[in-house]
């Protein structure tokens, strides 16, 4: 068995620049330990990444080992299947290659890649932390069931890997939780809030829109119910203005609503920076999530909105981990997730100020990226140079 030749090997399929925050942070690790240390990046771009970061004058000593793309959203299942298992091989060779003595891995895509990881690092003795932004296939689950035999059989493959990470990093206490239920696992496991872009906020007063919405308008975020109430509240005279920032299964079905009523705008996708501007100059944001997911998953779209200023009225039951977040960091409020009741927050919010309900605390240092680099470097057992 021959020595390691990489100090750190960052598995992260979608890096940066595609992934404009958590992308973004990872970026920052490798170039704050390539100072010191061997440091490579195993991901997957559509275009050549290490011509993009020297063109933006990033990654200075850090080893980028990427392939390129040939699927997009648009592309068909067989053909996105193919680039999951060539990016899975893709993984296998350049950790082979490039010989880490320890592993980050974050699960995109998830349970295959990290399973890849188990492999590499039982085979040449190196240890490996695994990163769960969500939980899978659980969270996948919800939105297509799976075959009952392949998502046992998933199950069974994320386990192992859990089993014998020597530690995992996942974002709040009930994903915690789940985690040990179902793997059983007894490594230390960690939570740590996904970052965002730094924003400059705006006082209550400057704040010249009402509502914004800003992420996935997908199946988990109760989308339809919300379009409901919102038509509901705005033909009962209801006076607040709602944004919604953001693709996915439902943006036909906001643009229509959009094209209903002067009330409401749909600007579709931004880039995260451009998206973040925009939340900033809103009072409220909306986050509504399926209770059942909040056990595999915590929405991404809560760290923009805190660091943006913004009330959050979380749509959701009380017994979440979402709602228990707005509680505790006292952020905004929280609503049934039921017809009236949205209604009814709705008013709520025409008259509250958001100063009257949120105190952020030091909530706002843990959604630094800096914070989040920091962390990271301290789980990974590096120092860095001040």
């Amino acid at each position: 068995m021959t020595g390691k030749k990489t100090d750190l090997a960052i598995v992260n399929r979608t890096f940066w620049p595609r992934n404009q925050v958590l992308g973004e942070a990872l970026l920052q690790l490798a170039e704050r330990l390539a100072s010191s240390r061997s440091v490579c990046v195993i991901a997957q771009s559509d275009s050549d990444l290490s011509d993009s970061m020297d063109a933006a004058g990033r990654g200075k000593k850090v080893r980028v080992m990427a392939c390129r793309s040939f699927a997009d959203s648009s592309s068909g299942l067989i053909k996105r299947g193919f680039e999951v298992l060539y990016f899975m091989l893709w993984t296998m060779i350049s950790l082979v290659r490039s010989r880490p003595a320890k592993v980050y891995v974050a699960t995109d895509p998830p349970v295959l890649v990290p399973f890849i990881v188990f492999l590499y690092c039982k085979l040449f003795r190196a240890e490996y932390f695994y990163h769960l932004q969500d939980i899978h296939p659980e969270a996948a689950n919800i939105v297509v069931p799976l075959n009952r035999f392949i998502f046992g059989a998933l199950k069974a493959v994320d386990n192992v890997t859990m089993r014998h990470a020597n530690s995992l990093v996942t974002l709040c206490e009930d994903m915690k939780q789940y985690i040990l239920q179902r793997s059983g696992t007894k490594v230390p496991i960690f939570l740590l809030d996904n970052p965002s872009f730094y924003v400059e906020g705006l006082a209550e007063g400057a704040r010249s829109q009402d509502v914004v919405f800003c992420g996935n308008a997908g199946r988990l975020q109760r989308i339809p119910m919300l379009l409901a109430a919102i038509r509901s509240y705005l033909d009962q005279g209801g006076r607040l203005s709602f944004t919604f920032v953001g693709a996915g299964l439902y943006g036909p079905k906001l643009q229509e609503l959009a094209n209903i009523y002067d009330g409401v705008t749909y600007l579709g996708y931004l880039p995260a920076e451009e998206a973040a501007a925009i939340v900033g100059q809103h009072r409220w944001a909306l986050l509504p999530i399926e209770d059942e997911v909040t056990r595999y998953a915590f929405p991404s779209k809560s760290s923009s909105y805190v660091v943006s200023g913004c009330g959050v009225l979380a749509i959701c039951g009380e017994q979440t981990s979402v709602a228990r977040w707005v509680h505790q960091y006292n952020v905004g409020i929280t609503c049934k997730p039921e017809h009236e009741a949205l209604i009814a927050g709705f008013h709520e919010i025409e008259k509250a100020n958001v100063g009257d309900s949120c105190t952020r605390g030091d909530l706002l240092h843990k959604l630094e990226i800096g914070y989040f680099v920091q962390r990271l470097c301290d789980l990974l057992g590096f120092r860095l140079n001040v």
